[in-house]
């Protein structure tokens, strides 16, 4: 067994049937435990968004702290993983990700209600929370081993998984594809080829890190809070001219994906196979994509600027609204309605495809925006997880300014040689860590379910009384 085959069994393994059924149970309790509440507490929500009037101990605004979460949940998961999972496992796999980001609302909301309840903030005012923190403060020192376990695993998958490798090699593939698609102008390094587009890529990207993330969460929250609004709204109306343009293949693919995500489509007898595999999928890409479960948002959420948990969770809630359920559905639609999923393309070839064909313009047009949404999906993602995993550093090693700074030029270092690797390698172990990262903060968000209900129910019922008494 090769290396690529036997990581490859370990994500099957690690993404299997339990943790598929713990990751959408654990939304399902949670829905019904916060009495769906990401329906009928949305339009709040989304005025919470863009709200910093509360105020509050923290290090950061509400807004700042959003996007900085932001920053990490939209990435090339949105792109890339998208296609990934249609292609893979269908466009039923789209449903299943919507589903799962249905229930991963009320999830995302639990975590960042958890992450302000029980964090720490010094006299310095510097705060620290998430997982860890929630684990060993809520669950009890007795279960600080798993707190520590979240801590390494989210290390790993901000160093080799999501945060860097994922991301600067679907930005390196993106220039490629549009600077170099024939691989043209070459250069050799590492005893191979490489076209000269993914040298200069992983060069830049690399540097433009370095001057970020050195900088702190001000420095990255500053950067992201202008990038990501303005990214996100350029995808979505790029998708949405898309989707019109094609308007007359709209319902039918709306057909093939309920028809795919239910195995309909399937020979004889494949029909649960079929179905099985559009869920993990699915699943498993929605959750790469949005991150809720995976216990990664509420690190950021902890740092911001409030009075109460509840704000706090509703205003990170919207963010899996926002990545899935807005931003991946595009892709999904878009991939489905040109045809670009059935030409046996991959990843970020698969949507470049959509781009070009979706509109009355050349192939190189559409490359080209999907190469600018890309590069700055995927690198304020590299940001946002630099954080992330820096404060997973903090939790284990404390404030140790020495071996926090050599994290980061790690971190920067895993950035320049990303685009060198392999594309199927570098998304199996992200998968890996993601499934790992989750088990820990699913364990403790099931254990902790009713401090959410809780502070939920006293939270509303308080601000019912301050309107009746105005």
């Amino acid at each position: 067994m090769n290396f690529t085959e036997l990581i490859k069994s370990i994500d099957d393994f690690v993404w299997g049937i339990p943790l598929i059924v713990l990751i959408m149970g654990t939304g399902i309790l949670l829905t019904c435990r916060v009495k769906l509440l990401q329906v009928r507490k949305l339009g709040k929500a989304l005025k919470f968004m863009v709200s910093n009037k509360e105020g509050g101990e923290g290090e950061v605004t509400s807004f700042g702290a959003f996007c900085t979460a932001m920053a990490a949940t939209i990435g090339t998961g949105n792109i890339v993983g998208v296609a990934t999972a249609v292609v893979a496992g269908g466009p039923g796999a789209l449903f299943w990700m919507i589903v799962a980001a249905f229930f991963g609302m009320a999830t995302k909301y639990s975590e960042g209600v958890l992450a302000i309840k029980y964090r720490t903030i010094d006299a310095e005012g510097h705060a620290l929370g998430g997982p860890f923190y929630y684990i060993e403060k809520g669950m009890g020192t007795s279960w600080k081993w798993l707190a520590k376990l979240f801590a390494i695993f989210g290390i790993g998958a901000g160093l080799l998984g999501i945060g860097t490798i994922t991301q600067v090699n679907g930005i390196a593939s993106a220039v490629k594809n549009f600077a170099d698609p024939n691989s043209q102008h070459t250069m050799t390094l590492f005893g191979a080829e490489y076209s000269i587009a993914v040298v200069a890529t992983a060069i830049i990207v690399a540097v433009a890190t370095a001057l970020v993330v050195i900088g702190g969460i001000q420095r990255i929250s500053s950067v992201t809070t202008i990038i990501v609004p303005f990214m996100a709204i350029t995808y979505v109306v790029v998708c949405v001219a898309i989707i019109l343009y094609n308007i007359k293949a709209f319902p039918a693919a709306i057909v093939t994906i309920v028809q795919s995500a239910f195995g309909l489509k399937a020979v004889a007898g494949g029909a649960l196979g079929a179905m099985m595999v559009a869920v993990q999928n699915g699943v498993a890409r929605g959750i790469f994509s949005n991150e809720a479960g995976l216990g990664s948002a509420p690190i950021a959420a902890a740092a911001a600027q409030t009075k109460t948990s509840v704000r706090q969770g509703l205003i990170s809630m919207t963010g899996t609204f926002i990545d899935t359920i807005i931003i991946c559905t595009m892709t999904g639609t878009t991939l489905i309605i040109t045809g670009a999923t059935e030409l046996g393309l991959e990843g970020a070839e698969c949507t470049a495809y959509a781009f070009g064909k979706g509109l009355p313009w050349s192939q190189s047009t559409g490359a080209f925006i999907l190469m600018m949404c890309l590069a700055f999906f995927a690198f304020t993602t590299i940001l946002g997880w630099d954080y992330y995993s820096e404060r997973c550093l903090e939790y284990l090693a404390g404030k140790k300014k020495g071996i926090l700074m050599t994290y980061k030029w790690l971190y920067i270092f895993a950035v320049l040689i990303g685009p060198f690797l392999t594309v199927e390698a570098v998304w199996t172990i992200a998968d890996i860590f993601n499934g790992l990262m989750a088990i820990p903060n699913l364990i403790a968000l099931v254990a902790l379910s009713g401090v959410v209900a809780r502070e939920t129910k006293d939270f509303f019922e308080k601000e019912a009384h301050l309107k009746l008494g105005a």
